[in-house]
C-alpha cells in the first residue's frame, strides 16, 4: 500500500509540468483521473500548483484614494449644512412659540399683589425670571414696550428702524404662565403708609376714568431717570435728548432739517456753516456712539447724495472731563481719540457748557495752563447726552421716608435692593443708588436678582404654611407612630427651608464695556477670568454687533435688526426727512 502510494505521488510529480492551462480548463476526464487517488492531500496540493502556474486574471486598477484635504472639505461642508438646518429649525420653532402663546391661568386673588413700575431693563429682567403664578402681578408704565437702548444711536441716522429695537410688553406678559395685568399709565405718587400707587392715563384718548389707584403688598420701582440739565439755561428748550424713541426720531428730523435749510437759496456761507455744525455734549458711550454714527451717515450717504455740504458738515464732541469714555482703559481712550481725529470729528475736552441759545452755546474752556475762558460755539443740531436726574415720583417717595433724607440722586437701597426705611419696596435701575454705575447692564442684573429673590420668598412662604399645618397635625396625632411620621416631615421641610434661604446679597458681575466709534470700528473692555481684555478695531466692531444682536430681547428683534443692517449695506441710509 505504501509502495502504490509512492508510485502515484511520483507519477503525479512527473505529470504536473506537462499539464497546460488549456488541459485544466477543458479536459474534465484528466481532471477526474488526477483527482481519483485516495490520498486527500495530494489533489489539493496539485490544484494549488496548477492554479499557481495559471496566469492571474487581470483586475482593474483600484480607484485612487481621495486626498485628505478634500475629505476634510467635504465633511466641513456637511457639517455646515447640518448646522444651517439646525439653526433654521431652531429659528422656526422660536418664531412659532412667539406667535402661539399657551393659555394662562388666573392667579389666586388671596396671594400677595406685586406691583412693578416701569418697563425698562430692570423691570423686564425681573419679569423674565419671575414665576408669576406665585403673585398677583401688576405692571404700570407710560410706554407699553421695552426699548433696547444700546442701539438707539443707530436709529437717529436711519441705520436701524426704531421698531426693530422695541418689544411690546404685551408679548412679554402673554408668555408668562399666569396672567399679568398691565396698565399704560404714569405713576404720579406713591403713598408708602397706605401702600397705594396713584396712576394717571396721559394718552390722547381718555375714557371716563383717567386717574385711579393701585394697592400693593410688594412694590418694585424701576421708572429710570430723567435727563439731567444741571440747571443750565436753555438746555431743555433747545437741545435734543437721546433716551427714548421719540428722541431718536426728533434727532433724525433735525439732521435733515439742518441739511435742507443749509441748501436753501441765497443762504449765507456763515449760516450754512452754522447749520451743518452738529454738536454732541457728553463723552460717555451714548455721546461717542452717536457722534460715530452721525459721521458715518455723512461719509457714506449724505455727501454722496448732497455733495454741496461736504466742505461744511462737521461733528464736534464736547466733554467737561479731560477725556472721553472715562470708564475705559487709557489705551482704548487714546485709540478712540485717534480714530475720531482720522474721521475729522473734533473733541473739545475740558469744556463745560454754561448757557444754550437757539443758535449757539456758551462754554467755559480750560486751557492747558489752567486758565479759563468763555467761548461761543454755533450749532445747527445740539444733542445732550450726559447725566441723569431723579423723577418727581421718586423724589416724592424719598421725602416720605426719613431714612432717605440724605439721598440726592435716587433711592438708597441695601444689599438686597430693598429701599432703606421700607420693608416692602425695592428699587432697580437708574432710580436706585447702589455701589455701581447706572447702566443697562447693572439694571438687568438687578432685575434678574429680584426675580430669583421673589421666587425664593414665595417658596419660603409655602413651606412655612406647610410647617404650620404639620405642627397642628402633630399635636392632634393619636399614637407615637403617626406623631413620628409627621415629625419626620417637619424636619424635611425645615431642611428645605434652610436650603432655600441660603441666597446671598446682590453682587454685580461686570461683563465688560462696548462702544462704537465710527468707521466700522469699536472699542471693548471685556472681563475675562481674573483680568480684562482691551481691544479696538474692525474685529471688535464685528464682536460689538454680534454681542448686541445676542442681547436683543427676542428672536423677533434679532431678525429685524439683522435685516436692517443688511438693508443699509445694500441700499444705504434713507436721506428723506421723515
Amino acid at each position: 500500500m505504501a509502495g502504490s502510494s509512492l508510485a502515484i505521488r511520483s507519477m503525479a510529480t512527473m505529470q504536473l509540468p506537462s499539464v497546460s492551462r488549456r488541459t485544466i480548463s477543458t479536459s474534465s476526464a484528466l481532471r477526474t483521473k488526477l483527482l481519483r487517488p485516495t490520498s486527500f492531500s495530494q489533489p489539493s496540493r496539485m490544484i494549488r500548483r496548477t492554479y499557481a502556474d495559471a496566469a492571474p486574471t487581470p483586475t482593474p486598477n483600484p480607484a485612487p484614494k481621495p486626498k485628505k484635504r478634500f475629505r476634510l472639505l467635504r465633511w466641513s461642508w456637511r457639517l455646515t449644512w447640518l448646522a444651517g438646518i439646525g439653526l433654521t429649525g431652531a429659528l422656526g420653532y422660536s418664531i412659532y412659540s412667539l406667535r402661539h402663546p399657551e393659555e394662562q391661568f388666573e392667579v389666586d386673588p388671596d396671594k400677595k399683589t406685586l406691583v412693578i413700575l416701569g418697563t425698562g431693563w430692570g423691570a423686564v429682567s425681573l419679569l423674565k425670571k419671575l414665576d408669576t403664578e406665585n403673585y398677583n402681578v401688576i405692571v404700570v408704565s407710560p410706554r407699553n414696550y421695552f426699548l433696547f437702548t444700546p442701539l438707539l444711536p443707530s436709529c437717529t441716522t436711519g441705520l436701524i428702524e426704531h421698531r426693530s429695537i422695541m418689544e411690546p410688553i404685551r408679548n412679554i406678559l402673554r408668555h408668562k404662565q399666569a396672567t399679568v395685568k398691565f396698565y399704560e399709565a404714569e405713576a404720579t405718587k406713591i403713598d408708602y403708609e397706605k401702600r397705594v400707587v396713584y396712576i394717571s392715563d396721559d394718552s390722547e384718548i381718555k375714557g371716563d376714568i383717567s386717574h385711579t389707584e393701585v394697592p400693593f403688598d410688594m412694590l418694585v420701582i424701576g421708572v429710570g431717570a430723567e435727563n439731567a440739565t444741571f440747571g443750565i439755561q436753555g438746555v431743555r428748550e433747545h437741545s435734543c435728548f437721546l433716551k427714548e424713541v421719540n428722541d431718536a426720531q426728533n434727532i433724525r428730523k433735525r439732521i435733515m432739517d439742518c441739511v435742507e435749510t443749509a441748501m436753501f437759496k441765497d443762504q449765507t456761507p456763515e449760516e450754512v456753516k452754522r447749520l451743518l455744525h452738529m454738536v454732541v455734549v457728553g463723552g460717555g458711550p451714548t455721546g461717542v456712539e452717536f457722534a460715530g454714527e452721525l459721521q458715518d451717515f455723512f461719509n457714506e450717504d449724505l455727501k454722496k447724495w448732497i455733495p454741496e455740504i461736504k466742505d461744511n458738515f462737521h461733528v464736534t464732541l464736547v466733554e467737561a472731563l479731560p477725556n472721553v469714555l472715562p470708564m475705559f482703559s487709557k489705551q482704548l481712550i487714546d485709540y478712540t481719540e485717534s480714530t475720531f481725529k482720522e474721521e475729522e470729528i473734533s473733541i473739545r475736552a475740558k469744556t463745560m457748557v454754561k448757557k444754550v441759545t437757539d443758535k449757539y452755546i456758551e462754554a467755559e474752556v480750560t486751557n492747558p495752563d489752567g486758565s479759563k475762558e468763555l467761548e461761543t460755539i454755533p450749532y445747527g443740531l445740539l444733542v445732550w447726552a450726559t447725566g441723569n436726574a431723579v423723577r418727581n415720583v421718586v423724589r416724592d417717595l424719598m421725602n416720605q421716608i426719613p431714612a432717605q433724607k440724605d439721598s440726592r440722586r435716587g433711592l438708597a437701597v441695601n444689599e438686597y435692593l430693598v429701599v432703606n426705611g421700607a420693608d416692602n419696596i425695592w428699587a432697580v435701575g437708574d432710580c436706585a443708588i447702589s455701589n455701581y454705575a447706572p447702566t443697562a447692564q447693572v439694571a438687568g442684573q438687578e432685575g434678574a436678582f429680584l426675580g430669583r429673590l421673589f421666587n425664593i420668598m414665595a417658596k419660603t412662604d409655602a413651606i412655612e404654611k406647610e410647617l404650620k399645618s404639620l405642627s397642628e397635625a402633630q399635636s392632634l396625632a393619636k399614637d407615637d407612630e403617626s406623631r413620628n411620621q409627621v415629625f419626620d416631615e417637619i424636619r424635611e421641610r425645615q431642611k428645605q427651608l434652610r436650603r432655600i434661604k441660603q441666597i446671598g446679597p446682590f453682587q454685580y458681575s461686570h461683563q465688560g464695556s462696548l462702544a462704537y466709534i465710527g468707521k466700522e470700528r469699536a472699542v471693548a473692555d471685556i472681563s475675562w477670568l481674573s483680568g480684562n481684555i482691551a481691544s479696538g478695531g474692525t474685529m471688535t466692531y464685528l464682536f460689538w454687533r454680534s454681542a448686541y444682536l445676542s442681547m436683543c430681547f427676542s428672536t423677533r428683534n434679532r431678525v429685524l435688526v439683522a435685516f436692517d443692517w443688511v438693508k443699509a449695506r445694500l441700499f444705504g441710509r434713507d436721506v428723506s426727512r421723515e
